[in-house]
């Protein structure tokens, strides 16, 4: 099956391709479509949806018939309420226009937790959209705490600081398949998985 991903990320894409290895992942820019959409939404689930939604209008209009899959994920830290969450990616931003790199935010979140629990896990929703009324929604986390320091090369965003519980291993120090196994987009895309 050909599914459209509401990204334009190709970090994002490999990843799932890997995880949804029977199907093959599009993304807009691969059908000369774009889209837009306000993640506004106060839970993981409800961001995925905004973008699903958003995605599946654009491709109705086109007269397109394809599922769409979005993703919306996040790190949360219980020591730093309010900060990260579905606002993760906008983490220690003065605003939209000068969001920090991967290697700033990292450095300022051990900066935040000097002295403060460092339990945190990584969450993940995922909205599929396979028509009008066919819509499956599924969320996974993974359970780690915050490393002192970066550690290792590997993933991407905040891998390099997390600490994976079950992988009993920094996210950064995983193979691509470890990764698949623990990580919380791995669980999350083996329900989407379940339900294609």
């Amino acid at each position: 099956m050909k599914i459209l991903l509401a990204s334009s990320n190709e970090h994002k894409r490999h990843e799932l391709q890997s995880l949804l290895k029977d199907h093959e992942i599009l993304l807009p820019q691969d059908l000369n479509l774009s889209f837009s959409c306000v993640e506004d939404g106060t839970t993981f689930i409800s961001n995925a949806l905004i973008k699903a939604k958003a995605l599946y209008e654009v491709v109705k209009q086109n007269n397109l018939d394809y599922p769409v899959l979005a993703d919306d994920s996040g790190l949360i830290v219980p020591a730093l309420p309010d900060l990260l969450g579905v606002r993760t990616a906008r983490f220690g931003a003065k605003d939209e226009n000068h969001l920090l790199s991967a290697e700033e935010k990292n450095a300022l979140l051990i900066k935040m937790l000097e002295g403060k629990e460092k339990k945190a896990y990584f969450v993940c929703a995922m909205a599929l959209i396979k028509g009008e009324h066919n819509i499956y929604c599924v969320e996974d986390s993974t359970e780690g705490y915050i490393l002192d320091i970066e550690t290792g090369k590997g993933g991407f965003g905040y891998d390099p600081v997390f600490y994976c519980k079950e992988a009993h291993s920094p996210m950064a120090l995983l193979s691509e398949e470890e990764k698949n196994l623990f990580s919380h987009r791995g669980k999350a895309a083996r329900s989407i998985l379940k339900l294609l």
